[in-house]
């Protein structure tokens, strides 16, 4: 069957018809790249310079005037006030060097006031101060005038303040059933009598300055028998205690006998 096949040769002449035309348009579209690449590079460096003789154009530089000082200001001296040649005091005293003048009063106690002074007018005011200092008359002579001096009066010293004494500890008195103005007897509770509770209950107590009991404890005794005997100390009075005068707390004890019924 192979054997009677005819080959064609159409179809070579086809495939080497496109080759060669898909080769050219290749070569072409190379060709034309490669050309527009090299023409971007000229023209992007033409552009750059002309973008950079923008950017380096020089300006000239606007002069700034100068700022003038401003004169400065002369200070205005100021006037300087001249004391008058006087002194000041708040009653007149006449020195003790001056016998001719004879004082009113005479007192032991020193008087807080200069006395008048000679050769120098003196006149009355709400301070003592030596305004100025004379000068010895002649030619040429004249006063030399000094600043007032004040003359400070020294005030008492305020009284030192009283510091607060300090609250005294407690102090024992031992038993104090006999010391009591009213010590009131205990109840004998009924739950004792029916144990046959007996014996002594000590109670300590603690007493305030007005004789009144602010604290009570047992110290020992029958279990059944302490309520009752503390709450009888707590009803007891006592004279107030004092020591060096004042009042003092007392701290002691106080002693219940029970006997069984």
């Amino acid at each position: 069957m192979f054997d009677n096949l005819v080959e064609s040769s159409s179809h070579k002449e086809d495939i080497s018809r496109k080759g060669s035309f898909v080769l050219v348009t290749l070569a072409i579209y190379v060709v034309l790249t490669v050309a527009f690449f090299i023409a971007g590079i000229y023209w992007y460096d033409n552009h750059l310079g002309e973008m950079e003789l923008e950017l380096t154009t020089l300006v000239a530089p606007v002069p700034v005037p100068q700022q003038q000082k401003e004169p400065e200001q002369k200070q205005e001296a100021k006037p300087v006030k001249v004391e008058q040649n006087v002194d000041i005091r708040k009653e007149l005293v006449a020195s003790v060097d001056r016998t001719e003048l004879v004082p009113k009063e005479v007192s032991a106690k020193a008087s807080d006031v200069p006395p008048v002074r000679r050769g120098v007018t003196t006149v009355l005011g709400t301070e003592n101060s030596s305004a100025a200092a004379p000068m010895p008359a002649g030619p040429g002579a004249g006063t030399v005038v000094a600043a007032p001096t004040k003359v400070a009066i020294a005030d008492e010293p305020p009284p030192p303040e009283a510091k607060p004494t300090p609250p005294r500890a407690p102090i024992s008195g031992g038993v104090l059933n006999g010391k009591a103005i009213s010590l009131p007897k205990p109840a004998y509770p009924p739950i004792a009598r029916a144990a046959h509770a007996a014996g002594t209950v000590v109670v300590q107590v603690l007493i305030d300055e007005n004789g009144s009991v602010v604290s009570a404890k047992a110290l020992s005794g029958h279990p059944l028998l302490q309520a009752v005997a503390v709450g009888a100390a707590r009803q007891a009075r006592f004279s107030p205690t004092k020591l060096s005068g004042q009042p003092v707390k007392v701290t002691g004890v106080i002693q219940y006998n029970f006997v069984a019924q």
